[in-house]
Formats: C-alpha cells, sequence, structure tokens
C-alpha cells in the first residue's frame, strides 16, 4: 500500500510524458550549464555567453530558412562562432570589441534569414521562430531530451574533468602557463563547450533568456562562497533546483510560460544572495586554486 502510495497519481506532472522529457533534458541542461556559467562569470566572458544566445537564434533560423535541421544548425553556429571569438582574442580569450563587432553582424544576419524564413517557409512551422527565442521545453519529444540529456552530460564530464587545470589558468594564466598548462588549448576548449551549453540551454528558455541560465546561478554561487569547486558545483545545484522550480510552477499555473518560470526563480536567487552575504572580495584572489 505505501509503494503504490508513493507512485505519482495521474495528475502528477511527473506522470506526464512530456513532463518527464521536459524534466530529463531540463535537469542535465541546466547541470551543464550551471557548471559553464561559472567558469564564464570568474573568466569575466559573461559578454561572451550573452553574444553566443544571439548566435544561437542566427543558426537556428538561418537553418530553418535553408529547409535544415533547427537543432544543428543552432548548436554549428554555436561552437563555430565560439571557436572564432576564440581565435580573434589573445590567448583563446575573446575581448569585448571582438565579440561586439561579431555580435551585431551575426545578429543582423539573423534578422536576414528571418526575413528569408518568414517569405519563403514559414507555413512549414510557423511558430519555430518563437520557439527558438523563447524555448519549448514542455515540447522536447523523447528522442529530443535523450540527445540533450546525453550532450549535457557530456559537457558536465569534460568541465568536471578539466575543472582544476581550467581553475588554475582562469585564476592565474601567465603562471599556470610558465608550469606547462595547455591555456590556449583550454581556452578554445572551454569556448567550443560554452557553445555547446547555449545551444541546449536554447531549447529550454530560448535564445533570448539563456544568460541568466549560464549567469544567475554562477553570480550566485559566488557570492554565497569563496571557494572555487564549492561554488562550482553549488553553481550547477542552483541551476538545477530553478530549472525544476520553473517546470514545476509552469506545471501549476499553465498561464506561466516555462522560461519565463526559470528565469523568474533564478532571478529570485540571485536577488536573495544580496540579502544573505555582502560580497568580501574578488572570486580571482578569494581563495587558492588548490583549495
Amino acid at each position: 500500500m505505501s509503494a503504490l502510495a508513493a507512485l505519482p497519481s495521474p495528475t502528477s506532472p511527473l506522470s506526464q510524458p512530456f513532463f518527464q522529457h521536459a524534466l530529463l533534458a531540463g535537469t542535465l541542461i541546466a547541470a551543464a550549464c550551471g557548471l559553464v556559467g561559472y567558469f564564464l562569470v570568474l573568466r569575466a566572458q559573461v559578454f561572451t555567453a550573452d553574444a553566443l544566445s544571439h548566435v544561437a537564434f542566427t543558426g537556428a533560423m538561418a537553418a530553418l530558412a535553408l529547409g535544415g535541421d533547427l537543432r544543428l544548425g543552432l548548436l554549428t553556429a554555436t561552437i563555430a562562432v565560439a571557436l572564432l571569438f576564440g581565435v580573434l582574442g589573445r590567448r583563446a580569450r575573446p575581448d569585448d570589441v571582438v565579440t561586439g563587432s561579431v555580435f551585431s553582424w551575426l545578429l543582423g544576419l539573423g534578422a536576414f534569414f528571418v526575413t528569408l524564413y518568414t517569405t519563403s517557409r514559414s507555413t512549414a512551422d510557423g511558430t519555430a521562430g518563437v520557439g527558438v527565442l523563447f524555448g519549448s521545453v514542455f515540447g522536447i519529444s523523447a528522442g529530443q531530451a535523450t540527445t540533450a540529456a546525453l550532450i549535457a552530460t557530456g559537457v558536465c564530464l569534460l568541465v568536471l574533468l578539466a575543472a582544476r587545470p581550467l581553475l588554475f589558468a582562469t585564476l592565474d594564466e601567465a603562471v599556470a602557463a610558465a608550469r606547462g598548462v595547455p591555456v590556449r588549448l583550454l581556452g578554445y576548449g572551454f569556448l567550443a563547450v560554452a557553445g555547446v551549453s547555449a545551444a541546449e540551454a536554447t531549447q529550454a528558455v530560448g535564445s533570448l533568456l539563456l544568460l541568466g541560465l549560464l549567469a544567475a546561478p554562477a553570480g550566485a554561487a559566488i557570492r554565497l562562497t569563496d571557494r572555487p569547486y564549492r561554488a562550482l558545483i553549488l553553481s550547477a545545484a542552483l541551476a538545477v533546483w530553478e530549472m525544476w522550480t520553473g517546470l514545476f510552477a509552469s506545471y501549476a499555473l499553465p498561464k506561466m510560460p516555462p522560461s519565463f518560470a526559470i528565469m523568474a526563480a533564478a532571478t529570485a536567487v540571485y536577488a536573495a544572495t544580496f540579502l544573505l552575504r555582502r560580497p568580501v572580495g574578488h572570486p580571482r584572489t578569494a581563495a587558492p586554486a588548490g583549495e
């Protein structure tokens, strides 16, 4: 009897296939964004993440306009442009001028593909463009959820495996290079992983809002602890919790879009950290890398 009581009821969100798909994909996408976002904030590359969010839109619209696969288009575009940022920057670290220039041009290119899509192919799927902008996590199929979960799991493993040298290269690039750490290679690898994360997050919260999923949990974690590894794990945990909160809130209140609910949870957590603790210093100097 107790085992039966533990099973989800027919009205429970956990009994709905669409919610199960969203929960599977959303959980792992959020974890990946939390891990990648921590390093984006620590490396002062949040503007790069913002640019990648718009690149995701351009890549998806280009794929739609040319009759290709939307997810393949945004994944290819975000990885390619992330690596381009690395090539144009110093030691695979893009500066704001490079990022801003490329970002503006690609946003204009996105406008071109929107026009091309709406005048030639929009009758095939008129809501696809809106889905790219604001996400459609409740519309993910079982196959798409599995694919997204596998890719996000790969991102999580890569970040965790590279965490120590990447942290060393982030906190003290010159010393890390002197000690044989492949700083440039790590920079390119991290940018590629950031591109994958941006493409994955687009499915959950959309290209317009994915920056919040990358930056807000990491920003909150850094405000709550100075210890790098603790902040890295806390960033992922907060991102997952915010994803779950948003999904359940949106299910309970159907008029509330899941992307809005997820971002509202992320913003609320970040705002709450201002009440819990004041910043005590820059994270790069707050604790040694080997903590």
